[in-house]
């Protein structure tokens, strides 16, 4: 039986269960960021709000998962207490979506998302797989065993990322 561990708004978690999956609800601006190290069966996903902690210096201080700024760097810290390597790491990026029309206004997903690209950037971190944009709200299933990465989008289930010769296996 696969226990779920789940991540709520403006947090994240880092396991190394391999009978876990972790799960992330109602990425709409949010974005999830999924990082597993096949090597050391070690995931986190990670679901921030806004992009800089700048806005708000005194809440990125009580939940740097709040905000890409400081919840990035935290899943990759926890990743490596873990033991994972940065280059070993497969990495996926979903959400950012433009939810009730907030594209004319702050358009917060897309600025939470250029936000990442930039700090990836920076720090040669490569995405595998990534879902992004849009205007629907997405959820995130993380399979620590084989690192298969599931968005859930209006009902209907698919693969972001898995390993080869796994996404034919699991989607015929």
């Amino acid at each position: 039986m696969t226990t779920s561990l789940v991540v709520d708004i403006s947090d994240l978690r880092v396991s190394s269960d391999p009978g876990a999956e972790i799960v992330t609800y109602a990425l709409g601006s949010c974005i999830g960021v999924t990082a597993w190290d096949p090597k050391r069966q070690v995931g986190g996903l990670l679901h921030y709000l806004l992009p800089l902690s700048s806005a708000s210096p005194e809440k990125g201080r009580e939940r740097p998962a709040m905000f890409a700024d400081l919840g990035i760097p935290l899943l990759f810290e926890r990743m490596y207490a873990l033991g994972c390597v940065k280059r070993d790491l497969v990495v996926t990026v979903s959400g950012g979506a433009c939810i009730n029309g907030d594209q004319n206004v702050f358009n917060i997903g897309k600025r939470n998302y250029t936000v990442l690209r930039k700090m990836f950037w920076k720090n040669d971190v490569l995405i595998a797989a990534e879902d992004v944009g849009g205007g629907l709200s997405r959820t995130v299933r993380l399979d620590l065993s084989t690192g298969t990465v599931k968005l859930r989008i209006q009902g209907e289930e698919k693969i972001l990322w898995a390993k080869a010769g796994q996404a034919q296996e699991r989607t015929a």
